[in-house]
């Protein structure tokens, strides 16, 4: 099992593939600056090393803006910032 800590997150990744748990599984994590993320992972080219992972545009919605990103697994993260009030 290995740690990842990101600013002020952290998740715990294990070396286990349950394929109905990746299919149907999504995350969302809220950031503060939508852009400034985005920009910090398209800088990592992570795509050299992991041709299965897929990045989108920013999405802008009515309760804020999100992109997404598939990772290696097929895990769907939403990287959202909810719009200010």
């Amino acid at each position: 099992m290995s740690f990842f800590h990101i600013g002020n997150f952290g998740f715990y990744l294990q070396d286990a593939y349950v394929k109905d748990w990746v299919d149907n599984s999504m995350i969302f994590m809220e950031v503060d600056d939508l852009q400034l993320h985005l920009k910090l992972i398209r800088d990592k080219n992570l795509e050299r090393n992991y041709p299965d992972l897929r990045l989108s545009e920013i999405h802008f919605n009515d309760w804020g803006n999100e992109f997404f990103k598939y990772d290696p697994s097929g895990i769907l993260w939403h990287i959202g910032e909810f719009r200010k009030k």
